[in-house]
């Protein structure tokens, strides 16, 4: 086991550096006069700051502090508009003093270092233009923030405050506003009234339909407070004892729509936050999959059957898709919602167990949506025996699918294309869809 250090701590001490690139991780590097590295937040590239360290001690590899002076101000730095966004404050939003397309530009350079170190692949040969593409309707002036996420989870303070965590932090940033929570977040009003006994309140608001949801966790011992809202409102209760999801009132689900289709998802269902990334991202995986009748296909990590059922509209009743879900509600839910579609099997399990049980030796297509920590190899190298015609890899971690596309080439697959989608506007993540294809004989 680890021991801990007994070098002193650094917390506290300041530095005066020169920015220097950013890293994965909504942070730049830097470097003080003795050479240490600090990755600092609150800063940008070719700056200079004076670095206050947050974390680390004095034997660390490396420290972590924040900008808490800004000497030479980059061009791309804007005032945060928000008021909860800086040292010691809200850890969700990196990039609230960065103008918009600086963000994307940032974002792009993360992607591109991180295909190159972990692939080995240039934005070119990984078929990708260098562009990080917005959603309709985010692309705003500097100083205004897209109102784009659907599910926010608000931690509550010793006070029955509602507010955010701070970065790497389980202390509570009280706000009486998120500026990034979608219109129907804020009608929920969570951010407004007391909740004494909880320790989070999830908020979710569909984009497909007018459904709300409130997910309450209470602290340990802590009593469900009588919710009564603006608007009806399901409302859930997580167990202590089992830390299972269960219904107060209302419905246990909401209803989202994309590609003309309407989804339930159930409590702890996997949903994409923003409110037009399940259409972006289903536009990007077909038109990257090109899927014919008659075709076969897999959909892995399937959630609720997003990508299943696109396929399936497409591929016809001569075709056959397996999606397979590790989450025993989402999986239900995939059955649900692709109820219809005879040609449609749901399997719940792990991949890397259920895939080999399916005995499935071929196929036309596969789609895959990993978790953030990617696939791995013992995945990918099952895949890159069937034979498919095309794989669309869908990643909301540039690391996990650089690695995971270093072990596709080692399976004779390459991108074909990428696409970069800025779908968290504010923040350092971003949403990438990479379709891939065999290598060509000789190649």
């Amino acid at each position: 086991m680890p021991t801990e250090s007994n070098a002193p701590s650094l917390v506290g001490d300041e530095y005066e550096v020169e920015v220097g690139p950013v890293a994965h991780g909504g942070h730049c590097v830097a470097r003080t006069e003795e050479g240490r590295v600090l990755f600092v937040r609150h800063a940008l590239p070719g700056e200079r700051v004076v670095a206050r360290i947050t974390e680390g001690e004095a034997d660390s590899r490396f420290l972590r502090a924040d900008a808490v002076k800004i000497l030479d101000a980059s061009k791309d730095r804007v005032e945060a508009p928000c008021p909860y966004a800086g040292p010691g404050m809200c850890g969700g939003c990196d990039w609230q003093h960065a103008k918009p397309g600086a963000q994307r530009r940032l974002k792009g350079e993360v992607v591109a270092e991180q295909l190159q170190r972990l692939a080995g692949l240039t934005p070119e040969q990984a078929g990708w233009d260098g562009t990080v593409v917005p959603a309709p309707g985010d692309k705003l002036p500097a100083g205004e923030v897209p109102a784009w996420r659907t599910r926010v989870q608000y931690a509550i303070d010793e006070d029955g405050r509602a507010g955010l965590r701070k970065h790497r932090s389980h202390d509570v940033q009280p706000v009486d506003h998120c500026m990034i929570a979608a219109p129907g977040v804020d009608e929920l009003g969570v951010e407004g009234r007391d909740w004494p006994g909880i320790a989070t309140v999830e908020a979710i608001a569909a984009t497909g339909s007018a459904d709300r949801q409130v997910v309450l966790t209470p602290r340990p011992g802590g009593r469900l407070p009588l919710v009564e809202l603006d608007k009806p409102v399901s409302v859930l209760r997580v167990e202590e004892r089992d830390g299972g999801v269960h219904r107060v009132h209302g419905r246990d689900f909401v209803r989202e729509r994309a590609d003309d289709r309407t989804y339930r998802v159930g409590a702890g269902g996997f949903w994409q936050v923003h409110t037009q990334a399940p259409q972006m991202l289903v536009d990007a995986v077909m038109q990257g999959l090109l899927p014919r009748k008659g075709d076969t296909a897999l959909d892995l990590y399937c959630g609720v059957g997003l990508f299943a059922g696109a396929i399936a509209e497409r591929v016809g009743d001569t075709g056959a898709v397996l999606g397979i879900e590790s989450g025993k509600r989402a999986a239900e839910d995939a059955v649900h919602n692709l109820r219809e579609m005879p040609r449609v099997r749901i399997e719940h399990g792990k991949v890397d167990q259920v895939l080999p049980r399916t005995r499935i030796t071929e196929t036309d297509l596969i789609v895959l949506d990993p978790p953030r920590a990617g696939a791995g190899r013992k995945t990918v190298a099952h895949l890159t025996t069937l034979g498919a015609r095309r794989i669309a890899y869908v990643a909301c971690d540039p690391a996990a699918l650089a690695r995971d596309l270093a072990y596709f080439k080692e399976g004779g697959y390459k991108p074909r294309t990428l696409r970069v989608f800025d779908l968290f506007p504010m923040t350092h993540h971003v949403e990438c869809v990479a379709i891939l294809e065999p290598v060509a004989k000789g190649r």
